[in-house]
């Protein structure tokens, strides 16, 4: 059997996997995407994503070089203001709410905000308009081999392939790490969050708002509106045994407790999707690489969903790995592009991980004089402009 020869394989066919594909095949590398699991690219199908991603600024730039950002704003809510409330007290009610205004800082929306499901339908039928792609989903990573000068890879389907680059976007149990053997830190929280859509009566104005009280924030997200009703997207952090209680509760009960969480800003919520139940953990790769493999994206770290910074870390790890890429094409997966990637990379996304679990602790908080020094926190940073404006601007991604 013949061996295929590429620049680039992608191992992972998720939002981050997708994406590089394209990221890669735009800027005129030969790029091989495969994925075990075939895409789920439709709202109501058993196993599509219910969860959302908000792309920052920075990310937006990326998806216009990929060719992607015109398939996608069509269907993006803008998120202009960040709200946090705290409803830490003996009611569940607001006690403290704090806005942070993109307009402080920019001309432009912190983000854009969109379903899973849908990022998935439209980047693969992106990727099907790109000569310097080809996406193979159904098809995973069954061996690794590595060498100093290429990769020799085997494919569930027993293709055997060379490349110069192997991108593990392979998801937070990730094949490719393991066969790199690279080792990962992983930090259990006991915590799950539900991800699931609703309508309310009042509407969002792109404004996305995190509410805490105890297990973990429950955020709405805007999206589009949904059957001519303003819609949002909500992931719901609570203690596991909570999280799988409130899944299994029927509808109006469901309805009920999640109107009381929401202390109903936006006025009444009505479910609109089915619920979706996701474990929360913090996990950080010991390296960003290893011969001829570069980890990105949750193959690399994993953080709670808190801040919008999951998948923006993972189109930072991108942006390098192309501006190396582009600055030296020859030297495309050679050990110093790879070392100097983790270099510039570890040391920003240890820092996150770092910040974000500490941000989920607070979060988690039950004790009331826990929860009440975090109101009293908030309120102390939000008071000081600079700190403020400083934290929207690490936000998004900024280095200081």
């Amino acid at each position: 059997m013949s061996t295929a020869e590429y620049d680039i394989l992608v191992s992972g066919g998720g939002v981050a996997g997708l994406t590089a594909a394209a990221v890669f095949g735009t800027a005129g590398f030969s790029v091989l995407c495969v994925d075990p699991a075939p895409p789920v690219t439709a709202r109501d199908a058993a196993g599509s994503d219910l969860r959302t991603t908000a792309f920052l600024q920075p990310a937006r730039q990326l998806l216009d070089r990929a060719g992607l950002w015109d398939r996608l704003a069509p269907h993006a809510a803008s998120l202009q203001i960040m709200r946090i409330v705290d409803a830490g007290g003996k009611q569940a009610k607001p006690r403290i709410t704090k806005e942070f205004d993109a307009a402080d800082i920019s001309d432009q929306p912190f983000g854009w905000n969109l379903p899973n499901w849908l990022l998935r339908r439209e980047m693969v039928a992106h990727l099907d308009s790109l000569d310097s792609v080809e996406f193979r989903p159904g098809v995973g990573v069954a061996s690794l081999v590595t060498r100093e000068t290429q990769a020799h890879v085997g494919l569930s389907d027993s293709t055997k392939l060379r490349c110069r680059l192997v991108i593990a976007a392979d998801g937070r149990s990730s094949p490719v790490r393991e066969a790199a053997g690279v080792p990962v830190k992983t930090t259990r929280y006991g915590q799950k969050a539900l991800a699931f859509a609703v309508t309310h009566a009042i509407p969002h104005e792109n404004v996305s708002t995190e509410i805490h009280r105890s297990g973990g924030p429950f955020t709405l997200v805007p999206l589009p509106d949904h059957e001519g009703r303003p819609s949002s997207a909500i992931v719901w952090m609570e203690d596991g045994p909570e999280a799988l209680r409130l899944a299994d509760l029927p509808v109006p009960e469901f309805e009920a407790a999640m109107n009381e969480r929401s202390c109903l800003l936006f006025g009444p919520l009505t479910l609109v999707s089915r619920r979706t139940v996701w474990p929360i953990i913090s996990q950080l790769a010991e390296r960003m690489s290893a011969e001829r493999v570069a980890l990105v994206a949750e193959a690399a770290h994993v953080v709670p969903p808190i801040g919008a910074q999951g998948l923006n870390m993972s189109l930072g790890d991108m942006r390098v790995l192309l501006e190396l890429a582009e600055a030296a094409p020859e030297r495309l997966g050679d050990a110093a592009m790879l070392d100097t990637y983790h270099r510039r990379r570890h040391l920003e996304v240890t820092a996150r991980v770092t910040g974000i679990d500490l941000l989920n602790r607070a979060s988690m908080m039950h004790a009331q004089p826990l929860r009440d020094a975090r109101a009293m926190t908030l309120n102390a940073i939000y008071s000081l402009a600079p700190v403020r404006k400083t934290l929207m601007q690490l936000g998004l991604g900024a280095r200081g």
